[in-house]
């Protein structure tokens, strides 16, 4: 549906959106990117400009991103299936090699493309620049890929301070040179509480968290740590929304001041979430 506003009417949007922009000025929001909000080509498009956006009224902008898609695709094309454990890809030698290329290559680079194309200033590292992401096998049939054993975050606060917008692959590294396949979740945790990022803001497939997993009316728009342990108690947060809360959490211990789970398929829902009082998803908070 197109919606016409007026002249007037748009001012009167700016001017409700200056609260919330005057409260995010200087400080940090890191945005876990991935799902199908980054193959829908249209909703790319949507989700670079309010990136850029948010960063001309002054709000230094992270973008971690995964590619599973893409990975998934040359796999096949190369004959691999892809198999996974615990939603993590079981990652050999060869397939490490070539997340390695999709992620740190044409995925990171075409993002950072569309953001200069789109008005901002972005420059993309791997976690292996710098040694952003230092890890370790994580341990089983899971092969190259990566726990994560420490974070050195300067490679991406000198490109803050430089006013770059940061736009990081996930894939880490070993002190002995061997490159793992790191969870795109897990390692936007790690980096938001580095930063002590005011947002983490994680865009998925679906509304956030619902009571009824079948009906996106059952939202929970904001839940507490111990919130969230009662949810998996009461077996609310099941299957693939377990590990996204447990990173949740994680980046909330490490000094995240909230997280948001969103529906990265809604136009916009990032500047609904932090230009506007609705918000978008379900927020993660800190205890009272």
């Amino acid at each position: 549906m197109d919606i016409q506003l007026s002249n007037a009417q748009r001012a009167e949007v700016l001017t409700q959106a200056l609260p919330y922009i005057q409260q995010y000025n200087g400080k940090i929001v890191v945005v876990k990117y991935g799902g199908n909000a980054m193959v829908n080509d249209q909703l790319k498009q949507q989700v670079m400009e309010d990136i850029v956006l948010l960063t001309l009224v002054g709000v230094k902008v992270v973008l971690v991103h995964g590619g599973g898609p893409e990975i998934t695709e040359l796999l096949e094309r190369l004959g691999k299936k892809s198999e996974f454990v615990n939603g993590l890809r079981v990652t050999d030698k060869e397939t490490v090699d070539i997340v390695q290329m999709v992620l740190a290559g044409k995925v990171n680079k075409s993002l950072v493309n569309l953001l200069e194309m789109k008005g901002g200033k972005a420059m993309g590292i791997s976690g292996m620049d710098g040694r952003l992401i230092e890890a370790k096998a994580a341990g089983g049939a899971l092969g190259y890929v990566g726990s994560i054993t420490s974070v050195n975050i300067e490679p991406v606060t000198d490109l803050l301070e430089k006013g770059y917008l940061p736009v990081v692959s996930t894939v880490g590294c070993d002190r002995a040179g061997n490159v793992y396949n790191i969870n795109g979740d897990t390692a936007a945790a790690y980096i938001a509480g580095a930063l002590g990022a005011e947002n983490l803001i994680m865009m998925t497939d679906i509304a956030g968290i619902l009571r009824d997993k079948d009906d996106p009316a059952t939202l929970i728009p904001r839940v507490t740590i111990d919130g969230a342990v009662r949810l998996f108690q009461e077996g609310v947060i099941s299957g693939g929304m377990i590990p996204k809360v447990d990173c949740c959490i994680d980046a909330i211990h490490r000094g995240v001041k909230k997280v948001i789970i969103m529906d990265g398929r809604v136009p916009h829902s990032i500047l609904m979430e932090i230009l506007t009082d609705e918000g978008a998803g379900t927020m993660v908070t800190p205890n009272a």
